[in-house]
């Protein structure tokens, strides 16, 4: 059951209401610093490695091999969220998946506010799945949403979406495999500008998205 368990996960009709969120997308778009299949794909794949990579990649290969720190990894997340939209991404969707994961057979555990990292680790731990493809799973659910967010703002073509899949995409095995060996001394979140538009997003007068 491993494979149809990674694919559920993964899937965009997880109900998580992650089809709501850009992540700072919808705002680097009314900026202009997204307008075309090019400038999308080279903002996705700079969050992707500057703060995906970097921060929430390692942190969920860590809940996942050292499950009894997972309440201290999510309060962790939290705090580093950088603006009030994007800790409300993350708690929504953790709230919503632990919700789903109960109606499933998985008990709740951990800290009553939960990240969608934390909730995403208890449901590999509790399907026993591979700590490895189940990261690349998620990295992937995020990478789809980042491009479903792009063919809906930018707006960008179908084609275009896949070929920015398709680019990105083969990144996401070595980020899985550099996130379970990187310290955590080397952990960081560095993308000053992602924050800037996040904020900004927040009283964006138009918008599709909630973050």
């Amino acid at each position: 059951m491993s494979l149809p368990r990674l694919l559920q996960l993964a899937s965009p009709a997880l109900p998580t209401g992650a089809y709501s969120y850009s992540q700072g997308l919808e705002a680097a778009v009314e900026a202009g610093f997204v307008s075309d299949a090019a400038s999308a794909q080279r903002w996705i794949g700079d969050v992707l490695e500057l703060t995906v990579a970097s921060l929430e990649a390692p942190l969920l290969a860590r809940m996942m091999s050292e499950p009894a720190r997972i309440d201290e990894l999510n309060a962790l997340f939290l705090a580093m969220r950088e603006t009030a939209e994007l800790r409300a991404e993350t708690a929504q969707m953790g709230h919503s998946l632990r919700l789903l994961l109960a109606a499933l057979g998985v008990p709740a555990a951990g800290a009553e506010e939960c990240s969608y990292p934390a909730a995403f680790a208890q449901a590999a731990l509790a399907w026993k799945l591979d700590p490895r493809q189940a990261l690349v799973a998620y990295l992937w659910s995020w990478l789809e949403n980042q491009v479903m967010a792009a063919i809906k703002a930018v707006p960008l073509g179908q084609t275009d979406g896949q070929r920015i899949l398709s680019a990105l995409g083969g990144r996401l095995p070595a980020i899985a495999e550099e996130a379970f060996a990187r310290c955590e001394d080397k952990w960081c979140n560095f993308a000053p500008g992602l924050a800037l538009l996040s904020a900004r997003h927040e009283t964006q007068y138009s918008r599709l998205f909630r973050s």
